[in-house]
């Protein structure tokens, strides 16, 4: 592989676009150096590819790096950090907080590159989003970031489709993409990239790090499709850049992309992982393991570069590099300012609901017509009731976008009217089908509560287990996607131990900052839905059953509202101290409320607590956590189809629980509650237990 070749070079000519290229190279080496800690071989091949993309292509402005039209940089190859890093310290971008006020500061200096993976830096080992300013996306488990591009470039055209008018585009941005050979092993990318094609994405670009090299050595050793032969099955335009270092083969290529209106383009561009490193380009040694100071020293050597310096940027690099980058962003970025000035006095709907989204507000009176539900004995399925509160809210929201992994009829998640489905020919259309893609699902969700809509996305609980590391990546990321999922029990019934979650629930509730909710009828759904819309920095997990639960009289027990706080007492008085408490969620919560009425009627002081989540419940302050379960009270019954992992922590360690403690099994469900003993029968007979032993 030649030396950077390069004929028309703007900015300085071919010798700017080299130091600028080894600068990129010699920082990455540098601080993975110091940390004794990183992953040189991705930005050293790709530096080339970098330094095209940002000084020619990519339309951003540093000084204003949150402009809502601005072009998507993803790096989802995000072991090679550095590369990024590098880049966003010479492009000079500057740091907003997290109202989008400039602080005055870069957003990587360069004591943030020399403290690369290091406590509290801003140069974290993978790319984080709301740490760095200028990291569009949290990247590192590989595909996620391929993922979320695809919810970022379709994000981009709902936006388009809804808010552009002939006088004023407001939005019209791209979505380019660093991947490499990992992103195309794991399969989320395949679900996303098949989707992409399906969808004609044109503004979704992948440029793929064709290095041939993984962990464990040359890619042969699991890794031999034609991949570009692949991504033309899925419908992309596919090009090839056979020499990394070539900028005018990148530059004709991106240029290629960019001309592109009918499908996404997949760039393949041959590179050496760890070019520079004597001992260690090409193999797999360049990719992860340590190297030594006399390493780095021969790489530097090699690119001409002073031997004795460390952390060097020559004078005039980074000027030039912010220049290039500057001049074609901040120019784009004036213009679309001033279009929407005018655009406000035009459509001032229209903008607002923009301002709206960009804030993460909603729009006023968004929740009035969320409906309340009548007592009813027979009830519904809190799937049922979710699909009308949705629906109740998409039609004040509209910038509420989403779908199903194609099973929106059962999930209740098609949002009705004349909204249509989204595709090539209707970028309006607000239903998502997703296909049989949980997965990619999950991050292209991601992506697009990155570009502003209020996202959700649904399939059935058990199969969240397909998709738990976008889910758990939102609740790193801070972003308010609403996962919807439904048939949330051994209520399935028939469908037997493969659709029946057991231990779902309690994974879910397992990841730090996502509020697992599972309300239990239908005014603690349109409660449920309520809390899940109005967070800003938190995901929601909303778990819904499948089959009916009776709606209960709310002029005999307390408001649903009690949801808010995570769980409340439902039945029983709260002045008086309980002989005992049943606390359950979800489907078992009417069987907390027949066994209550019993044992009220026997003269027991009986209190219900219900706990739909247990999140927003750990957010209350001890006060209120010691009124809803008095520490003193020991008789305790905790029921809920679900594993019994955590129900200690509310139970106690020797109160009663009925839960699952094994698989499913396949019947009607009236077999399976006996069965599993989820009848008011065995929680009365529980509840007895614990009065007998003395807990109260």
């Amino acid at each position: 592989m030649s030396a950077i070749r390069s004929t028309t070079e703007p900015g300085g000519g071919n010798d700017m676009a080299q130091a600028a290229i080894d600068t990129i190279r010699t920082l990455s080496m540098d601080a993975v150096l110091k940390a004794h800690s990183g992953h040189v071989g991705a930005p050293l091949g790709l530096a080339p590819v970098a330094y095209t993309v940002w000084t020619e292509f990519l339309r951003t402005d540093p000084a204003q790096p949150d402009w809502p039209n601005r072009d998507r940089f993803v790096l989802s190859v995000g072991h090679g950090s550095m590369l990024l890093y590098s880049v966003l310290h010479l492009a000079g971008v500057e740091e907003i907080d997290a109202d989008g006020k400039k602080t005055g500061k870069p957003a990587v200096s360069l004591d943030d590159i020399k403290s690369f993976r290091q406590l509290s830096s801003k140069t974290p080992g993978h790319p984080e989003y709301r740490m760095t300013t200028g990291v569009e996306t949290t990247t590192g488990p590989l595909g996620q970031g391929c993922g979320n591009s695809v919810g970022m470039a379709l994000a981009e055209r709902y936006l388009a489709a809804r808010y552009n008018k002939p006088e004023a585009t407001i939005f019209d941005h791209d979505v380019i993409v660093l991947c490499g050979d990992g992103d195309m092993m794991e399969g989320v990318s395949s679900e996303a990239a098949s989707l992409a094609g399906h969808l004609k994405l044109s503004n979704l670009c992948w440029i793929y790090d064709n290095n041939r090299v993984s962990i464990e050595g040359h890619t042969d050793l699991a890794f031999s499709e034609d991949v570009a032969e692949r991504f033309r099955a899925y419908g992309w335009k596919t090009l090839h850049v056979s020499d990394g270092n070539d900028l005018d083969a990148i530059r004709k290529a991106v240029a290629e992309f960019r001309q592109t209106d009918d499908r996404p383009t997949l760039i393949v561009v041959d590179t050496i992982i760890g070019y520079g490193l004597q001992k260690q380009q090409g193999t797999a040694k360049a990719h992860g393991e340590a190297f030594n100071a006399e390493d780095v020293a021969g790489a530097k050597r090699f690119y001409g570069w002073p031997e004795d310096q460390s952390f060097l940027v020559p004078d005039g690099v980074k000027e030039g590099f912010r220049a290039a980058v500057e001049e074609r962003g901040r120019a784009a970025r004036e213009k679309w300012e001033a279009d929407f000035e005018r655009y406000r006095s035009a459509h001032p709907e229209l903008a607002a609901e923009v301002e709206a989204m960009r804030r993460g507000k909603l729009v006023e009176g968004w929740d009035k017509d969320i409906p309340s539900f009548e007592t009813d004995a027979k009830g519904v399925a809190s799937r049922d009731a979710g699909g009308k509160v949705l629906n109740a809210i998409a039609a004040k929201v509209p910038y509420l976008v989403g779908g199903s992994a194609d099973l929106a009829p059962s999930n209740k998640t098609l949002i009705n009217g004349d909204v249509g489905s989204f595709g090539p020919g209707n970028y309006g259309g607000r239903n998502l089908h997703f296909g049989i893609r949980e997965h990619a699902m999950g991050a292209i969700a991601n992506g697009m509560a990155l570009t502003y809509l209020k996202a959700y996305a649904s399939t059935f609980l058990v199969f969240s287990d397909y998709m738990r590391a976008p889910v758990r990546l939102s609740a790193i990321m801070e972003l308010p996607v609403i996962w919807v999922f439904t048939h949330d029990s051994i209520g399935v019934g028939e469908d037997g131990p493969t659709h029946q979650p057991i231990e779902q629930m309690m994974s879910l509730r397992a990841i730090p900052g996502l509020n697992t909710i599972r309300p239990a009828d239908a005014n603690e759904t349109a409660e449920a839905w309520r809390v899940a819309m109005e967070q800003t920095h938190e995901p929601a997990a909303l778990i819904l059953s499948r089959q009916p639960l009776p709606t209960l009289d709310r002029s005999k027990y307390a408001a649903a509202s009690g949801l808010k706080r995570g769980a409340y007492i439902l039945a029983g008085s709260a002045s008086e101290r309980p002989d005992v408490i049943l606390l359950g969620t979800g489907s078992e919560i009417s069987l907390c409320i027949e066994a209550h009425e019993k044992l009220v009627a026997e003269g027991v002081k009986s209190r219900v607590v219900s706990m739909p989540s247990w999140h927003l419940f750990e957010k209350q302050d001890q006060a209120y956590r010691d009124e809803v379960l008095p520490p003193d009270v020991m008789a305790r019954v905790a029921v809920e189809q679900g594993g019994s992992l955590g129900w200690d922590r509310y139970s106690g360690a020797k109160g009663a629980k009925v839960v699952m403690t094994t698989f499913g099994a396949s019947a009607p469900i009236a077999k399976l509650q006996e069965k599993f003993g989820f009848t008011v029968d065995n929680v009365l007979k529980l509840a007895r237990e614990q009065l007998a032993a003395g807990r109260s």
